[in-house]
């Protein structure tokens, strides 16, 4: 499946229930099961991002779904991109070379 790494930055309203955040964390990786969706990790960081999902979806629109999802609740802002492993990269390369 599709690898996605999401850039989060919280909201005023996220930032007012900043004690939640682990619990509508927890709420998202739940919901997102529904969708077919593997969450592989949630960080919280220091910098642009407040935070980062890296998760797998089926597709480009399962994982656009998931995000405007968690977006609708108001807490979070997000930014995401597709990632590719070092053979999916491997593959793009050798279709270069074509």
């Amino acid at each position: 499946m599709p690898n996605y790494i999401t850039g989060i930055q919280f909201t005023q309203k996220g930032i007012q229930e900043i004690g939640n955040t682990t619990k509508r964390a927890a709420a998202f990786k739940t919901s997102s099961k529904k969708l077919g969706i593997k969450v592989k990790e949630i960080f919280w960081t220091l910098g642009e991002y407040d935070g980062f999902l890296i998760f797998e979806a089926a597709d480009d629109e399962t994982a656009t779904a998931a995000m405007l999802q968690l977006e609708a609740l108001g807490n979070v802002h997000t930014t995401t991109s597709r990632a590719f492993t070092s053979a999916e990269m491997d593959t793009i390369l050798a279709k270069m070379q074509q």
